[in-house]
């Protein structure tokens, strides 16, 4: 009976190994899990000291996975690295992970690192000479912090919930996009703006919870849900902006045209000398770009008037440049833009702010007060995607 019980139980294991692994190589999206899938988000690198804290519940102290001891609320630590490890409060421990994990028996824990508060579980990893601070957070909590970061919580609810679904897809879709550094997602724009617990709203969280687990999907798997602040009218498509055509990243149009707009302007000399870090044109004289007309295309315009090109001639050569490398050079809101001469000076004059890709916030908070749904929102920005249950409570 024993020996039949063991095997029984061998194979329930084996079995589910089986399937966690078909799961493994399956795409996110194509999976409804009944767990909350949990993101590494890369708080601080380079350190070489640290001051913890418990701020709530209590922790476990682990150092490679083995429990050093038991932190309850208000227990603080100085952690320096070491060689070979870490100087905690003074203690030398070596180890390559020193880890504050949840004692699950004293609710949920709240640590803080150099102050700031964070839900979650905390890891330092020694890397190069100092170490790495990694925040272990469910996916909705994580979101909870982020959203607001992102749109200004007093937004129309349903342009809130909107942003918390792409947000939450973006996140999940990118997992991994710090591989190369030990953790998912940076806390800064790169990936999404994260600050912890200080940066939760109640207006946010609840529509946090009013989409918990919702995500977007194409062909079953999740999109790469980018959004930007404001589109100045119409939305690119992937492949003007970034070269290669993504199916759902299309370009739409907006309820308003020529909104955020901006201008730029510089001398004769100064731009000359920018433009010189691209190549040498001497001083310039002509600049060759059709007119600006928003969801107007031209051969050096995309699909929504956005700069595809540019060619500046000057008094020693002549020097082509795409909207991109211009944006990034003369620190530009967009490339929805016009650009010219007038006697001495090179003036600038667009719209929009962001690269134009999938949500532009200003744009779902414009439909969202006519009263558009979130989903419809949203499938407007991105085209042909579906939306998808990927977890419950």
């Amino acid at each position: 009976m024993k020996e039949r019980c063991v095997h029984r139980v061998k194979g329930i294991l084996r079995a589910m190994m089986l399937l966690l692994l078909a799961l493994s190589v399956l795409p996110l999206g194509a999976v409804q899990a009944a767990w909350q899938p949990s993101l590494a988000i890369g708080l601080l690198e380079g350190q070489t000291t640290a001051s913890l804290a418990v701020r709530q519940g209590a922790a476990n102290l682990s150092l490679d996975e083995k429990v050093l001891r038991n932190l309850p609320r208000g227990t603080t630590l100085t952690v320096a690295v070491e060689s070979g490890g870490f100087l905690v409060n003074g203690k030398r421990f070596s180890g390559k992970t020193l880890a504050l994990k949840a004692d699950k028996e004293k609710g949920e824990m709240i640590v803080s690192v150099n102050g700031r508060s964070y839900r979650g579980e905390l890891r330092l990893v020694r890397h190069q000479g100092g170490f790495t601070v990694v925040n272990d957070i469910p996916a909705e909590a994580y979101v909870k912090s982020v959203l607001p970061s992102e749109m200004p919580p007093e937004w129309p609810a349903e342009a809130e919930k909107a942003q918390a679904i792409a947000a939450r897809t973006f996140a999940l879709a990118n997992r991994g996009r710090h591989q190369a550094d030990g953790f998912d997602l940076c806390a800064t724009t790169h990936c999404q703006t994260y600050t912890g617990i200080a940066g939760e709203r109640d207006a946010s969280t609840a529509a946090v919870q009013a989409t918990y687990g919702q995500v977007m999907t194409y062909q079953g798997r999740l999109v790469d849900a980018v959004f930007h602040t404001d589109s100045g009218g119409m939305t690119e498509n992937s492949e003007d902006v970034w070269g290669s055509r993504i199916p759902y990243l299309r370009a739409a149009s907006e309820m308003q045209t020529a909104t955020k707009p901006w201008h730029r302007e510089w001398t004769l000399e100064a731009f000359s000398a920018k433009l010189a870090a691209k190549g040498t044109i001497g001083t310039l004289k002509r600049i060759k770009l059709s007119p600006l007309q928003i969801g107007k295309r031209a051969d050096d315009r995309a699909s929504s008037g956005r700069v595809k090109s540019v060619t500046f001639v000057g008094t020693r050569g002549t020097l082509r440049l795409s909207g991109n490398e211009l944006r990034s050079l003369f620190q530009l809101d967009s490339t929805l833009f016009s650009l010219r001469i007038e006697g001495n000076r090179v003036l600038a004059t667009g719209y929009g702010a962001g690269h134009g890709l999938g949500l532009s916030q200003w744009g779902a908070k414009a439909y969202a007060e006519k009263g558009t749904k979130a989903q419809a929102i949203l499938t407007h920005y991105y085209q042909g995607v579906e939306m998808k249950q990927l977890y419950k409570e």
